[in-house]
């Protein structure tokens, strides 16, 4: 099931046949085993979320269906299967699929699966579910954490910087205002920027993404522009007005752009080692599903790469855990 969910292309924008794949799926487990629903959850034309249930659903289990670029087909050896989406996170649908499965010959209701688009870029998806909730309780999310449940998860902050000068030949620079110069100084007044750390989530880091401007070597800059990212680990207002502050202290540069998704803890069961990760997931756009959850097969360390991969034991392990979450949420 893993490989033939791979061996579908889902990069965001172009879910609509893992979608399908999908409710055919468990409409055949709805067809099974009684009291179950499955429908489609419509996102905009030719995408949606795919939600089916059993009875009233205390506990939800979710992840993406969408995948970055570029796809790659699946490949597997005696350990791995490889192939883009194997731990992000197609990897972790069959392993929910598997659970379900298990939980509905066991006889076990009271539980549903919620598959969304667009989580590996604004996270549509999450977002039209939190408009329509089903009752739960308790959401499992999976997202790549090698199967230990994460207490935390960072937030995350895009900025997208762009500066303004006045073009010149480089020979009379004195008849310009160097873009660059300006953008430099901004970033350079960023980096300098003291970050807040947590107990649990650790630092707050900023990277400088992408950097680009200018017209020609022998031209003083009239434009520039930067985008920078900052993972951070609570509230970050105090921070953005201090990055506000930073930027508008030089002129001809301005914030064109600013998205934020929250840090967010998260929720602890006994019995399973524990983790705390760096990246974002659609946890905080679906907050009226119930008390979030993160866990799954895989490391996030070769998702995104070329040699995405994910242990054939971490999918039978991340069933096995899915299911035992199940079971104790249900009966809280």
């Amino acid at each position: 099931l893993t490989r033939a969910l791979i061996d579908i292309d889902s990069t965001t924008g172009r879910e609509r046949e893992i979608g399908e794949l999908l409710f055919r799926y468990l409409e055949d487990l709805v067809d099974r085993f009684d009291g179950g629903a499955v429908e489609r959850m419509p996102v905009e034309e030719n995408r949606f979320n795919v939600f089916a249930a059993w009875g009233e659903p205390a506990v939800v289990l979710s992840t993406h269906m969408d995948t970055v670029p570029p796809f790659f087909p699946s490949s597997e050896d005696d350990e791995f299967i490889h192939g883009r989406g194997a731990c992000d996170t197609k990897g972790g649908i069959a392993a929910m699929l598997q659970a379900a499965r298990e939980l509905l010959e066991e006889g076990v209701r009271g539980f549903g699966l919620l598959f969304v688009v667009g989580e590996e870029t604004d996270s549509l998806g999450a977002q039209m579910a939190n408009r329509h909730p089903r009752g739960s309780r308790y959401l499992i999310n999976g997202e790549p954490t090698e199967n230990r449940l994460a207490l935390g998860s960072k937030g995350y902050l895009y900025i997208r910087i762009e500066a303004a000068g006045r073009a010149a030949h480089s020979a009379y620079p004195e008849l310009g205002e160097s873009a660059i110069d300006r953008l430099l100084d901004v970033l350079s007044r960023l980096r300098a920027l003291p970050l807040p750390t947590d107990p649990v989530l650790g630092e707050t880091t900023l990277n400088v993404g992408t950097l680009a401007g200018g017209r020609a070597a022998n031209v003083v800059a009239d434009q520039a522009r930067a985008e920078v990212t900052v993972r951070t680990v609570g509230p970050a207002g105090d921070l953005k007005r201090r990055i506000s502050e930073a930027v508008h202290a030089v002129p001809g540069v301005r914030i064109a752009e600013i998205r934020e998704t929250p840090a967010v803890q998260l929720g602890s069961l006994p019995g399973f080692a524990t983790t705390i990760v760096k990246y974002t997931t659609d946890i905080p756009r679906l907050g009226a599903w119930g008390e979030p959850f993160l866990l799954g097969p895989g490391s996030i360390h070769v998702a995104h790469t070329p040699e995405e991969k994910v242990a054939k034991q971490d999918l039978l392990d991340a069933a096995r855990h899915y299911g035992d979450m199940v079971r104790q949420l249900r009966d809280r």
